[in-house]
């Protein structure tokens, strides 16, 4: 199982950024996916999550609802993250998963930093 986020970087406030994360070694599209944060000094969270197959359900924390999007391409077995109106606040490293495997395996995440 492996995961391998992309598309991070450094964006000022008030922009946007679309993190990409492609998935191998399980039936990616039979999984639900959920995309992960960790800022310097805190726990990891989820952030926002996407049913198996279709992709129809779809959830977010509070804190990045109607600025964040999910969603997924099962044929690239990749997963998205498209990220508007980013505040500082959402600076941390982002990672992927697919929590029915028990988050056993991570990969290296991407750093998302939003400063002026």
């Amino acid at each position: 199982v492996q995961f391998v986020e992309s598309g991070g970087g450094l964006v000022q406030p008030g922009g946007s950024l679309r993190l990409s994360c492609v998935a191998s070694g399980f039936t990616f599209s039979g999984y639900g996916m959920r995309w992960y944060r960790q800022a310097a000094g805190k726990e990891r969270e989820s952030v926002a999550g996407i049913s198996s197959i279709s992709g129809r359900i779809t959830d977010y924390v509070d804190s990045v609802k109607g600025r964040f999007t999910i969603s997924r391409d099962n044929a690239k077995k990749t997963v998205y993250l498209q990220m508007n109106s980013l505040t500082s606040e959402d600076t941390a490293v982002y990672y992927c998963n697919a929590p029915g495997l028990g988050l056993h395996y991570w990969g290296q995440g991407t750093q998302v930093t939003v400063s002026p």
